[in-house]
């Protein structure tokens, strides 16, 4: 087995050069994703929209941005993700976050500020109302048929009908099934109030050491995959690493071989920050890129089958 790597984008840049360049550098390094940061009253552009801006002009590497379900609808999030997986060929991901900061509420004017518990509970039924949405269609919905003049089974079509605190969804979607069915969730995890409610693929820890990034594997447990992150400079919330790239392939490997995490998301403001780094990775062993085509294949989650398809089946 070898380890994944990542690397957290966060730049404010408005020239697309600026996005296309570090993108494609991530992605000929073969590395397996990237995260777009994101936030409401941020300078700087949509994650969302920057991904979709690179998505046809990379090959390989997982296309993840940040978005929150504070501010958004789930069927807005669920069409504009759905998107970026088809125009990414099925390499993309969804960082969820919430959003509890009053001066963002009073920048969209719609209600105002609420707890955190609140607003996780809140996120946990969007990522289920988006989760559905994606179901809405099954693979083999669009028939093309021109013989009888239709362009979808509509029995292939579902209502998600949801009904929730939060919520009150009825479905379809707009956009057909995308290539990986279920685009890869992620969140960042700093406590068990998100690994315990939220229903995401994978996890991003912000342990202060091997040790403790040990004991939040073994609290998430082993059906989720989790990146430890590290910062490359400066400081955060995450460990904050200084010294030369070699030194920070040993502690990768350190980290790796002690805690049990799946890999590593890299906050860097440059990715020639890490250029030596994956190449010491790849001389020892511990890194290489993967051939598959999909996010999903490339982090070992299973397929995403889709629910409304296998009721069918049953019924």
């Amino acid at each position: 087995m070898t380890l994944h790597l990542a690397v957290a984008l966060s730049g404010d840049s408005f020239a697309a050069g600026d996005w296309i360049t570090q993108v494609g550098q991530a992605d000929d390094a073969g590395l397996d994703l990237v995260t777009f940061d994101d936030a409401f009253g941020r300078h700087g552009p949509d994650a969302v929209l920057v991904a979709s801006l690179v998505a046809p002009l990379t090959r390989h590497v997982g296309l993840v941005p940040v978005a929150t379900t504070t501010h958004t609808e789930p069927f807005h999030l669920s069409t504009s993700l759905a998107t970026l997986d088809h125009i990414s060929r099925g390499r993309a991901g969804w960082q969820v976050r919430v959003s509890p900061d009053p001066a963002s509420a009073s920048l969209l004017g719609r209600r105002s500020s609420l707890p955190v518990e609140t607003l996780i509970g809140e996120a946990a039924d969007a990522v289920e109302v988006v989760r559905r949405l994606w179901d809405s269609w099954e693979d083999d919905a669009i028939i093309k048929d021109v013989a009888t003049g239709r362009f979808i089974d509509r029995d292939k079509l579902h209502y998600i009908d949801f009904e929730g605190e939060h919520f009150s969804v009825k479905g379809p979607s707009i956009v057909p099934r995308s290539p990986q069915g279920q685009p890869v969730v992620a969140a960042l995890a700093h406590a068990p109030e998100v690994w315990d409610h939220l229903d995401a693929d994978l996890f991003f820890i912000t342990p202060s050491d091997a040790d403790d990034a040990a004991r939040k594997v073994r609290q998430i447990g082993p059906s989720k995959k989790i990146f430890a992150d590290i910062t490359i400079g400066g400081i955060s919330d995450a460990a904050s690493f200084t010294g030369t790239q070699t030194q920070l392939a040993d502690l990768i490997q350190n980290w790796w071989t002690v805690s049990g995490v799946d890999g590593f998301r890299l906050r860097i403001s440059d990715i020639s920050e890490i250029s030596e780094t994956v190449a010491e990775l790849r001389h020892r062993g511990l890194f290489r890129t993967s051939d598959q085509k999909t996010l999903r294949e490339r982090l070992g989650l299973p397929v995403a089958v889709n629910r409304y398809a296998q009721e069918a089946s049953v019924a």
